[in-house]
């Protein structure tokens, strides 16, 4: 970029009178800044230090400096012509009217400065411009004619005597190059036939100066962000409320210490409401951009702040002893890259049918064993290349941590920016091969039939997120019960509703994601004070917005902040699923031993006790160890006072131990947990690690967490484990007319049992039996692909011993084949097809601590191998 050595400072041009704060302007480089050429002379800048200007033919220049600092703005309007010709109209302070007409063409920016017939008298004939040039400061001129000097040795302004046509239109005709541009014009007019020099004057009816932008225009407050027009220029549209001016600054080159250029928005041309909105010619050479907004951030106004609206960011790398106001991001000048989504088909599962893993992008390939380049692992490439893992487990869908730009002290559940994905997850921090990287993962994902949903957080951010120095009165919480926090996002006020709609639609239109999980939810429901609203709009609008009517919604009240989750009720227009907390704690009470049947009962057939009332089994998303608190494997290792709020149990002995007694009791809960898991009405959610046993040595901190171990997968433990984890999604895919229903199973489709088939004791404390029959629907399993319609008995042991259990009678030509016990020694644990009990036996020894799963099959299914190795039970007649 060829610029002038010139230091310029812009200021907010107030029609109130008084000093205004300045920001000081660096070009980046020296050399030939331009020329300007204008009606009457040529005039050359060549290598020229500005540093000001004196008017030698005015006596009162302080005066005139000072009142030059307000622009004449007032009344001014925007004329539309065919060409779309920026004109502004002025009105003088003698009760006329000026209008200025700024053109492009041929390389050069024309300006026309036209005064209306009817203003001028005979005493104001003979009128002359008196101009100058600024880019910030409109006290300090650019010099055009180093020949004229002022007193005090400063360049003066230029004069220029206006001309009347034939039509009896009077004008002045200005040419300035291209690439002097943007800067701004600032005039008076003056009589040359008044002597009385406060008389000859005409300024606007403020009295101050015209002041008029060349080659940056008013834009548009729509939308926001940047968007790039049909004439060549790029719109900057940023909503501020409280800012008091608002500075673009641009950047030729992202290391500098500072901005290549900064240009001061004017609140009269360049602010619609609260929207500060400019345009500028595509052909500049800028890369990056920010704002600095004054007034708006608490002794903040020197930061330059990333847009939030910005698709494309760019990290900014700091410099050993640089300074710390610095940006981290900036926003990058150019059009988010176009993508070739032929072929692509979403995989649009009904709810019900889903079996999702949740992973951290990062964490997932990172670590060595992963036998991945180490420009791929770690990033969306990472994951593309793993992808048959999702589907050894039976897998169709794949829950990423938040994956936007993040306080790296905290982690990914404080966001710095929400419109795209951070620069660490690409294969070389490119912004650009990031976003194409994201959207080949999506892409071949959704070839294998595998859905991709995001965890987001709106409800904060990261401590120095821009959000908040941008309009923290706008978009901040100010009271209200748990919102000491300085960063709580007010998601119900309207333009932060409208800031989550539009990322969202920007995450399903640009990268056809199918689904969002948003984290710490409840606080959705807040109002401007904190307090609880019975129909929070963001959320309202979520349900019905059109273009998100085919995305799925989830809610999950898990607290980042707090590390804990909270239960409320949540509004959801039977739109909203969410994450159940009550199934993972009701599960883990019956596991160790405690808690009531009927409340395992209830989680079991979907949690109607939260999902009735228009929704269904299939709004509950059920899981049982989440990547905060203790891990799947540390759930059955660790239970210390100093992880009572996790409802773990050892299983005898604390943390790591040899003791095979204890080594085998906790292998049967991780089996019984994953059972349950899957056998449950509902959406099962996997964790990352669960397949291998991962575990974060009894800490159940976030960061604790590990890279996924590739290696473990081959042990005996993630062996087993992994393939049992498909065998159940197989068998929740083989009879999802019992398994994967959208509604509640019937009241005639499900019976209880205790261990001798009477009644269960529900509200005994000391029950830890519980079986029931699943009656297969013979309508709905003509459907099925399977030819497999037979009754499923199941049944769960949480006790210490050993219970007898008296299995029901099969139905009409079916025999019982048991197809899991988690008490056994892998490979028998679990059959894909089963093996069949012998006709008179009806009693089965469960041993503690473990589940069962029978199915009953037809006779003719019963092959003589199956025969030879029919189950020799410990039974008694019923």
């Amino acid at each position: 970029m060829a610029t002038s050595p010139i230091q310029l400072v812009v200021h907010s041009r107030l029609l109130s009178y008084g000093s205004t704060e300045s920001t000081k302007l660096v070009p980046a480089s020296s050399g030939n800044r331009g020329k300007i050429v204008c009606s009457l002379r040529k005039l050359e800048l060549e290598d020229m230090n500005f540093s000001g200007i004196g008017r030698n033919n005015d006596q009162q220049a302080p005066r005139r400096a000072h009142r030059r600092k307000a622009l004449s703005a007032s009344r001014i309007s925007l004329v539309p012509s065919a060409k779309r010709v920026p004109t502004y109209l002025f009105r003088t302070d003698i009760g006329g009217q000026v209008k200025v007409l700024v053109e492009k063409t041929n390389g050069k920016y024309k300006v026309l400065v036209e005064v209306l017939p009817l203003e001028l008298s005979d005493a104001h004939s003979e009128l002359v411009m008196v101009w100058g040039l600024f880019r910030s400061d409109a006290s300090c001129f650019i010099p055009l004619d180093l020949n004229r000097r002022g007193a005090d040795g400063k360049s003066s302004t230029v004069e220029t005597p206006f001309v009347q046509g034939p039509s009896g239109k009077v004008t002045v005709e200005l040419d300035f190059e291209e690439s002097l541009a943007p800067f701004y014009i600032s005039f008076y007019m003056k009589s040359q036939l008044v002597t009385d020099m406060k008389n000859s004057e005409i300024r606007s009816h403020r009295n101050t100066n015209f002041v008029v932008p060349v080659g940056l225009s008013s834009g548009h407050p729509a939308p926001l962000g940047i968007s790039f027009q049909p004439d060549g220029s790029v719109n900057f549209a940023l909503f501020s409320r409280s800012a008091k001016g608002v500075v673009l600054c641009l950047y030729d080159d992202i290391s500098a210490e500072n901005p290549s250029l900064e240009i001061d928005l004017d609140p009269y041309i360049n602010r619609s409401g609260n929207i500060w909105h400019a345009a500028l010619d595509c052909s500049l050479p800028f890369k990056n951009y920010g704002y600095r907004c004054k007034a708006a951030t608490f002794g903040k106004g020197e930061l330059v702040l990333l847009d939030p609206y910005a698709k494309v960011i760019r990290r900014v790398i700091p410099r050993q002893g640089g300074s710390e106001i610095r940006p981290k991001y900036l926003g990058e000048l150019c059009l988010e890259p176009g993508y070739d989504w032929s072929g692509d088909v979403p995989p649009s599962l009904p709810m019900e049918k889903l079996i999702i893993y949740r992973l951290n992008v990062t964490q997932f390939t990172k670590d060595k064993s992963s036998k991945l380049p180490d420009d791929l692992a770690g990033t969306f490439s990472g994951i593309s290349k793993k992808w048959r893992h999702f589907k050894n487990l039976g897998v169709n869908a794949m829950l990423l941590e938040p994956i936007f730009p993040f306080d790296e002290q905290k982690g990914p559940y404080f966001p710095w920016h929400f419109f795209s994905p951070g620069n660490m997850y690409g294969p070389s921090g490119d912004p650009l091969s990031v976003i194409k990287s994201m959207k080949d993962m999506v892409k071949k994902l959704h070839a294998n039939g595998i859905e991709v949903f995001l965890e987001v957080v709106f409800t904060h951010t990261a401590e120095d997120a821009p959000l908040m120095n941008v309009d923290n009165f706008s978009y901040c919480i100010k009271g209200g019960q748990d919102l000491s926090i300085q960063n709580a996002l007010n998601c119900n006020y309207p333009i932060v509703q409208q800031m989550i709609l539009d990322c969202l639609r920007h995450w399903v239109i640009e990268f056809h994601i199918d689904g969002f999980v948003f984290v710490n939810s409840s606080s959705l429901l807040r109002g401007f004070n904190g307090e609880i609203l019975s129909r929070p709009p963001l959320v309202e609008a979520i349900a019905f917005d059109p273009i998100l009517s085919k995305v799925k919604m989830i809610a999950d009240n898990w607290n980042p902040l707090t590390n804990d989750s909270k239960e409320n009720l949540f509004p959801h227009w039977r739109r909203w699923a969410e994450i159940n907390m009550k199934f993972c704690d009701d599960i883990r009470d019956f596991l160790r031993g405690e808690g009531l049947l009927s409340n395992l009962a209830t989680r079991l057939c979907g949690s109607g006790d939260i999902f009735a009332g228009g929704r269904g089994p299939a709004f509950s998303f059920n899981y049982i160890a989440r990547n905060s608190g203790l891990t799947l494997v540390d759930l059955v290792s660790f239970s210390s006072n100093e992880v009572a709020s996790e409802l773990s149990w050892n299983c005898g002995q604390e943390g790591a131990t040899t003791n095979n007694i204890v080594l085998e009791r906790r292998l049967k809960q991780v089996r019984n947990f994953l059972f349950i898991l899957f056998i449950s009405l509902g959406v099962p959610v996997l964790n990352m690690g669960d397949e291998c046993g991962q575990s974060s040595g009894g800490s159940p901190a976030y960061d604790a967490r590990k890279s996924l171990g590739w290696n473990t997968l081959k042990t005996g433990f993630g062996t087993q484990i992994a393939q049992f984890i498909s065998f159940l999604s197989n068998l929740r895919v083989r009879r999802s007319d019992l398994l994967q229903k959208r509604t509640f199973l019937k009241e005639e489709n499900i019976q209880w049992h205790g261990s001798d088939q009477s009644p269960p004791k529900w509200d005994g404390p000391s029950s830890k039996f519980l079986a029931m029959t699943l009656k297969a629907d013979a309508e709905v399993s003509q459907t099925l692909v399977s030819d497999i319609v037979g009754d499923l008995f199941v049944a769960f042991n949480g006790a210490g011993d050993s219970e007898i259990v008296i299995l029901p009678p099969p139905p009409t030509d079916m025999v019982w084949h048991r197809l899991v016990d988690t008490a056994l020694p892998f490979p028998g644990f679990f059959d894909e097809k089963g093996t069949p009990v012998e006709d008179e036996l009806v009693a089965y020894e469960m041993k503690s601590h473990s589940c069962l799963l029978f199915e009953a099959q037809r006779l003719a299914e019963i092959d003589s191998s199956k025969r030879k190795k029919q189950i020799r039970l410990s039974s008694k007649r019923q």
